[in-house]
């Protein structure tokens, strides 16, 4: 049986008619179009833009750590916003073992990925010869990152008031409704916590500004390196001074 999981719906004012009905549209446009663009006329910033060579331990830690806690937070985000809820409801999966789920899956994985987004910043501000290399946009995005998972991890508590799943459904139909170009999908979210608010617009700042950083390296698996041709480059044995003296005599020879 089908659960029920109708919303009240609150008519949503200019703002977040603006934030969540127009400005996802925005943000989403400028992610592909904008990766599309950059990949074609700048394949060679196409890249992580590594320090590996500068405090290594620190990278890998911070680095293992907040690629972790991030991938189980975009796959739980991705899943469960955008599967069907019907879906949810023919397995029989309810709103409220969602909601648990997503506290207890969303929270270990958002410690896991702010302590190395927090490591990872630490390296970029307090060691000057990494500061001195890095661009004002690599450390700008991971200080939004660090935000955001700061606001993913603030909404825990507001969430663990609504262990119905009520809120969720509210989320879920708000993304699924843009993805679908369903009218009226600001209304979803138009009474939800500023904190949920906050962490949307800044998640779909972070889709915004994506193809002018760092982050684009997310969308490239190097399978082609498996069929490329081995290259060694070594160093050569040959006098290279004797070579260029015995090319310029044998020129000499034929002019005279």
């Amino acid at each position: 049986m089908a659960q029920e999981h109708a919303v009240t719906l609150v008519s949503a004012g200019w703002f977040d008619q603006a934030m969540f009905g127009y400005y996802p549209y925005v943000a989403l446009a400028v992610l592909a179009i904008g990766s599309v663009l950059r990949f074609d006329r700048e394949p060679y910033t196409w890249r992580s833009g590594s320090s590996q060579l500068l405090r290594r331990k620190q990278l890998m830690l911070g680095s293992v750590l907040f690629h972790v806690g991030v991938l189980v937070i975009f796959g739980g985000h991705f899943v469960g916003l955008l599967t069907p809820i019907q879906v949810f409801d023919a397995v029989g999966i309810s709103h409220g073992a969602k909601q648990v789920l997503a506290i207890v899956a969303g929270g270990i994985a958002g410690v896991l990925a702010i302590l190395g987004a927090l490591i990872l910043l630490h390296r970029r501000l307090f060691d000057a010869r990494i500061r001195a290399t890095s661009r004002f946009g690599d450390t700008a995005i991971l200080a939004l990152l660090t935000a955001q998972l700061a606001l993913g991890l603030s909404t825990i508590p507001l969430s663990a008031q609504h262990l119905d799943g009520s809120e969720m459904v509210k989320f879920m139909s708000w993304a699924q409704g843009i993805f679908t170009f369903r009218p009226g999908a600001a209304n979803y979210v138009a009474d939800v916590h500023w904190i949920f608010k906050a962490h949307l617009i800044l998640g779909l700042t972070i889709f915004l500004v994506f193809p002018f950083t760092r982050l684009v390296h997310m969308l490239s698996a190097p399978v082609w390196y498996m069929g490329r041709r081995g290259w060694q480059l070594v160093r050569t044995r040959r006098d290279i001074h004797a070579d260029k003296a015995n090319a310029a005599a044998t020129a000499a020879r034929r002019v005279s």
